[in-house]
C-alpha cells in the first residue's frame, strides 16, 4: 500500500453551538489540515498522485473556508464547526473532486487530520 500526505493550513473563525464555555463564542484558529491518500499501485510515472494535483485541490477547498465565519457556509450553518466535522468535511469534499478526476491507478482518502492548535487535532477516517 502507497501513501502520500499533503498538509496546508487557513485561518478561520468559528463558534461551537450547545457548548457551554468559552468556545461557545466566535473565536479563531489558524488551522492545519493533513490528506492521506492511499492506493496499492502506481502510475506509469511512479506516482500514486501528483502532489501538485492535491495541492491543487486542497487549495481549492480551503478557499472557501479561509478567512470566513465558518458557521456562515454551507454545511456549518447547520452542522457545528467543530475540528472533528471539519476533517469529516474536507474528506468529503477531497473524496468527490478526486472521483470526478479520470485516473490511472485508484486512489482513496485515508485520513484527513486537522489541527486547530499546535497541541490538538481531529482526525477523519472512513
Amino acid at each position: 500500500m502507497f501513501e502520500i500526505s499533503v498538509e496546508e493550513s487557513f485561518a478561520a473563525a468559528h463558534a461551537l453551538r450547545g457548548y457551554r464555555g468559552k468556545c461557545e463564542n466566535l473565536h479563531g484558529h489558524n488551522y492545519k489540515v493533513q490528506v492521506t491518500l492511499q492506493g496499492e499501485a502506481l502510475d506509469r510515472t511512479g506516482l500514486l498522485v501528483d502532489f501538485a494535483e492535491v495541492k491543487k485541490i486542497l487549495h481549492d477547498i480551503i478557499e472557501r473556508l479561509d478567512h470566513r465565519n465558518l458557521n456562515e457556509i454551507a454545511p456549518f450553518d447547520r452542522v457545528n464547526p467543530s475540528a472533528e466535522n471539519i476533517a469529516r468535511y474536507f474528506y468529503e469534499e477531497l473524496s468527490r473532486r478526486l472521483a470526478e478526476t479520470a485516473r490511472e491507478v485508484p486512489v482513496r482518502v485515508a485520513c484527513v487530520r486537522i489541527w486547530e492548535t499546535e497541541t490538538a487535532t481531529a482526525s477523519y477516517r472512513p
